[in-house]
This record gives structure tokens, C-alpha cells and sequence, in this order.
């Protein structure tokens, strides 16, 4: 082989790998892209999901996998009439929570669901539905699963009335920003605030 063979291979080994160099560092870019997108989209849900999955790649691909199962479904604002029978059902239950903090819980989670409903998310099981919830609610998907780890600890009788009364708190930031409603949140009433932690019967 004459030294003008050589040559060309050489020259078609070096655009190879520089084009393989190339293909590499634009894939890089486009997972960086891709990365910083999820984190801004997601939050802190963002950073949950990868310490929960332990690897960045999968828990990538699992928000991403979310985004794309959200995107086929048909979520649609309330009607106003709608809207005004939750809002007035929030409001009853808020003012229960004094007399009967255990059954407002309860509550709060049932008009969570029946809201989510009412959307179009589907209802599987509890992780699947915040999981949905996270593409465009991100901010407060962790209110929903501070609120439900509460009721289920009052499920075993392990909940004080404080506890409770976060979990209802918990529960109203989701269902506010479900019910696309832009007035400021009602306070809880003061005699709700400053009742005293007490251990409440299962």
C-alpha cells in the first residue's frame, strides 16, 4: 500500500472519530438540555424522584414518562357551577374540623379525589395519581403526600389533633390549585389553630 493509501485512511479514521466526538457531544448537550428542563419543569419533585430511584438516567425517564402519559389525557377546568359546590364543600368541612377533626381528614381526601376526577385524571392508586399530578402541579404534590402519610398514621390511631390539622392544610393547597382559584386561601379558624395537640381515638 502506497504511502497516498495510507494517508487516506488515516484522514477517514480521523473524520470518523471526529464525527462519532461530534454525535457524542451533541447527545451530551441534548441530555444536559434535557436534564435542566425536567428540573425546572419538576422542582423539587425533580430531586425526590432521583433519590428515591437512586440514578439520575431513571429518574429522568420516569418524569419524562409522566409528562408524555399527562399529555394523552383530557384534563378540563371546572365549570363555575362546579367550582362554587367544591369551594362550598371545603368550606363546610373546614368549619367541621373543630368537632370532628378526624372526619374533616377524611373529607379533605374524598373532595381531593372527587376534584381530581372531575378534572379527568384517572384514578388508580395513590402514587399514580400524584405521580399525574406532579406535570403541572409540581409545587405541592409533596402537600398530598404529607397530607396522606398523616392519614394513614390516623388510620392506626397515631395522629394528634395538630397533625391532623396540617394534613388539612396540606390537603387545601392541592385542592386550590386543582380548583384554579385565584382569591387568597381562607385562614383556618383561630380556634382551630390554637387547639392543643391531643392524642385522637382511632
Amino acid at each position: 500500500m502506497d504511502m497516498h493509501a495510507v494517508y487516506s485512511l488515516i484522514l477517514v479514521a480521523v473524520l470518523i472519530v471526529a464525527a462519532i466526538g461530534v454525535a457524542l457531544w451533541a447527545r451530551a448537550q441534548q441530555r444536559r438540555k434535557q436534564s435542566l428542563r425536567l428540573q425546572e419543569r419538576f422542582g423539587p419533585e425533580y430531586v425526590r424522584t432521583v433519590n428515591e430511584l437512586g440514578d439520575r438516567g431513571q429518574a429522568e425517564a420516569e418524569l419524562t414518562a409522566r409528562e408524555q402519559r399527562v399529555a394523552r389525557l383530557s384534563i378540563v377546568p371546572l365549570s363555575a357551577a362546579d367550582a362554587a359546590k367544591f369551594r362550598q364543600a371545603w368550606g363546610s368541612l373546614q368549619s367541621r374540623f373543630i368537632d370532628s377533626p378526624k372526619a374533616a381528614v377524611v373529607q379533605a381526601d374524598r373532595l381531593v379525589y372527587d376534584l381530581m376526577a372531575a378534572r379527568g385524571y384517572p384514578m388508580g392508586d395513590f402514587e399514580r395519581r400524584a405521580a399525574d399530578i406532579s406535570v403541572d402541579h409540581p409545587t405541592v404534590v409533596s402537600n398530598y403526600r404529607a397530607a396522606r402519610a398523616i392519614a394513614l398514621s390516623d388510620e392506626r390511631g397515631q395522629a394528634d389533633t395538630e397533625e391532623l390539622r396540617k394534613a388539612v392544610v396540606h390537603y387545601r393547597e392541592l385542592f386550590r390549585e386543582l380548583l384554579e382559584i385565584d382569591e387568597p386561601a381562607p385562614a383556618m379558624a383561630p380556634a382551630v389553630r390554637d387547639v392543643p395537640p391531643r392524642r385522637v381515638p382511632a
